[in-house]
């Protein structure tokens, strides 16, 4: 079997070379020093094994401190390199929070170590084949949404809590007359006294089912069933008894083992929303990047995934969107089967927005979704819907959006409402 590759920016003092070493013993077969036990045999079936290092521009500081350094009083310059490391899947086995253990784990706490991002999982087909696949992906979304040829246009309740399941059936019910693709719940409103999903999900649902035989389109309504193990299928049952098709939770805090098991236990679409990842991410020099990130919760099975937004409220470059979105809509693994997932945009998004996100997805396979770009359009959420389609209709007929406002009436509005925030 081939093997799991992962690529890291490495700081240290000391030579990288033997850092590097150090990296590969000690999330395999070895430690700091030889033990009894550790055979030639064994080292050469189960040892990782240091690929590359290719050094970069050495630091004057140290991007975190090392008591262990202080003790021995070493100092710097502090050496960069790029390190990749080759692991054996047989160490690990399908066995998702162990392979997350094994390419992360205690590399971040070596006391030689002044700064260690993993930046990059290569997963061989092979071993990604023990893994679950997306229940819907990118095809299975869209029949669902009956949305095919263009972006798939959504928006997220707000008020994100407070309001009752009345209030949100309501709100509901405007968003599926305005035309919307697709409605999530925000990630802080899972299950909450005023709203609880018992009495929320029937609610809504009622809502979506009456849009369904009245125009033939079911919009997808992702529901937040963050929650413990148990509670998320007993949920995700309740949502498919209603005739929904989709759940949302959130990755982090549920965690690689509650997510495989949700994907174990429902065929619906599972939305996965990575708040929270800025805390693993946004340092250069700690943490891990996307898309090493995102490739765990892809063998974990989930079907979107989300990005964020290209000009949005948030602290990310466009470059670092499009990075994220990319690897969203590539096979996990080369020769691998087709397990693209959607990406999903969101934060600060409206319909001046979509030429940057379309040209970072290289074309339509995307959720694209407004919150306040919608329901703050000054002529109100239908406007807001609206306004998003004919900027798409404007640049499918190769005009700019400025070119095409005048003959747009919804874009023209939200040109001149949004256009200067």
């Amino acid at each position: 079997m081939s093997r799991i590759v992962a690529e890291y920016l490495l700081e240290t003092p000391a030579p990288p070379e033997e850092v590097a070493a150090m990296m590969a013993g000690e999330q395999s077969s070895g430690t700091f020093i030889r033990v009894a036990g550790e055979t030639d045999e064994l080292r050469a079936r189960a040892a990782a094994e240091v690929l590359s290092v290719e050094e970069q521009e050495p630091q004057s500081q140290p991007s975190l401190h090392s008591a262990y350094l202080e003790r021995k009083g070493i100092g710097g310059p502090y050496r960069r390199a790029r390190v990749r490391i080759a692991f054996p899947p047989g160490n690990i086995g399908k066995n998702l929070p162990t392979l997350a253990a094994t390419v992360s784990g205690n590399l971040y706490d070596i006391g030689e170590i002044t700064g260690l991002k993993l930046e990059a999982l290569a997963i061989p087909a092979d071993y990604r084949s023990r893994y679950a696949l997306p229940a819907k992906g990118i095809a299975g979304t869209r029949d669902s949404c009956g949305v095919h040829g263009r972006p798939i246009f959504g928006t997220i309740i707000k008020p994100n809590v407070g309001m009752r399941s009345d209030d949100i059936a309501s709100l509901v019910d405007r968003l599926c007359a305005a035309g919307v693709d697709f409605i999530k719940d925000d990630e802080v409103c899972a299950n909450p006294d005023i709203a609880p999903l018992a009495e929320r999900v029937p609610a809504v649902m009622a809502v979506i089912r009456k849009w369904r035989d009245r125009t033939g389109r079911q919009v997808m309504m992702a529901f937040n069933i963050t929650d413990e193990v148990d509670a998320m299928r007993r949920h995700a049952d309740l949502v498919a008894a209603e005739g929904g098709s989709c759940v949302m939770a959130s990755l982090n805090w549920c965690g690689l083992s509650g997510m495989e098991a949700l994907r174990a236990h429902t065929p619906l679409a599972v939305h996965a929303h990575r708040n929270g990842f800025g805390a693993m991410s946004r340092h250069p020099a700690l943490g891990i990047g996307f898309q090493p990130y995102h490739a765990l919760y892809r063998l974990a099975g989930i079907d979107h995934m989300h990005v964020h937004g290209i000009g949005g409220k948030f602290v990310d470059t466009a470059e670092e969107v499009t990075v994220a979105t990319r690897a969203c809509l590539a096979p996990l693994s080369e020769g691998g089967p087709d397990d693209r997932v959607m990406p999903a945009f969101s934060s600060g998004q409206w319909a001046g927005t979509l030429p940057a996100t379309l040209e970072a997805a290289q074309g339509p396979d995307l959720m694209f979704m407004c919150g306040g770009g919608i329901l703050a359009h000054p002529d109100g959420p239908e406007a807001g819907v609206a306004s998003l389609r004919e900027a798409y209709d404007v640049l499918q007929s190769g005009q700019t959006l400025d070119q095409g406002m005048q003959a747009h009436p919804n874009l023209a509005a939200a040109q001149r409402f949004f256009g200067g925030r």
